[in-house]
């Protein structure tokens, strides 16, 4: 075992689903991540579960990734905005660099946050990272090796925490597509679409890997945002996110 700024970490197998995490002491808070589609409403649901759980007496901190004004981040800004060629010709390891270095920025923050007992919100993580490039990868073989080696850079190299739980909203890819569209600008670009959101093909190998990984890891809940063919309304998705939530903070 090993300390970390007070929080206890175990040096975990990199193939491990646990990761980092806290354990026995009671000052440690929660960190939860909202993740899911393109077009899902992971923003506007991580602000309504902000929002309610201040109600409820909880002190939050919250996060949202990629930074794009961090050193990190503008490198990952001018990849999605295809400086470096379309999302199939960039190096899947090579862009994870990018993007768990953004991670790691904040790390130090994070693990003072959940020392404090606060409760984290991280709208995208790891998450986001290991779902859009496993996604580069054609064989099961090729996925379980690089995400073993993210696992190993991320939480053994990086050490950033480890999230408690992990809400995937689920919108299929034909109504997500619909949804992209209706982003406000992004400080990244100019473009309605990066090189994700405009290749299809690429979206739809996406989903399979974001619904591969909600199967693989325990500490992820999978919401169907859609029901009857219809997304759901806002207020109903919130609360299925709260009861997920509130069910980790008990």
């Amino acid at each position: 075992m090993q300390q970390c700024n007070n929080r206890t970490i175990e040096q975990l197998n990199p193939t491990s689903p646990v990761g980092l995490r806290g354990a026995g002491n009671k000052t440690i808070g929660h960190f939860i991540v909202i993740d899911g589609s393109d077009g899902a409403g992971k923003k506007t649901q991580s602000d309504l579960l902000i929002t309610r759980l201040k109600k409820d007496g909880h002190k939050i901190a919250a996060y949202d990734f990629p930074v794009y004004d961090s050193f990190f981040g503008k490198m990952i800004g001018r990849y999605l905005n295809g400086e470096f060629g379309q999302a199939d010709e960039v190096d899947p390891y090579l862009v994870s660099v990018l993007y768990a270095g953004d991670r790691w920025q904040a790390s130090q923050e994070i693990k003072n946050d959940l020392d404090a007992g606060k409760v984290v919100i991280a709208n995208r993580y790891i998450q986001s990272n290991m779902a859009y490039q496993t996604a580069k990868f054609k064989t099961k073989a090729e996925k379980d090796k690089y995400l073993k080696w993210l696992s190993e850079l991320e939480f053994q190299i990086y050490q950033i925490p480890k999230p408690d739980l992990v809400i995937y909203l689920y919108v299929p890819f034909r109504i997500s597509q619909a949804l992209v569209d209706k982003k406000a600008k992004r400080s990244y670009t100019n473009l309605v679409r990066d090189i994700h959101e405009k290749d299809a093909d690429f979206l739809s190998r996406v989903e399979k890997s974001y619904l591969m990984l909600a199967e693989k890891y325990p500490e992820w809940r999978k919401i169907d945002c859609v029901e009857n063919g219809q997304i759901m309304l806002i207020d109903e998705i919130a609360k299925k996110v709260y009861s997920l939530v509130k069910k980790e903070l008990k």
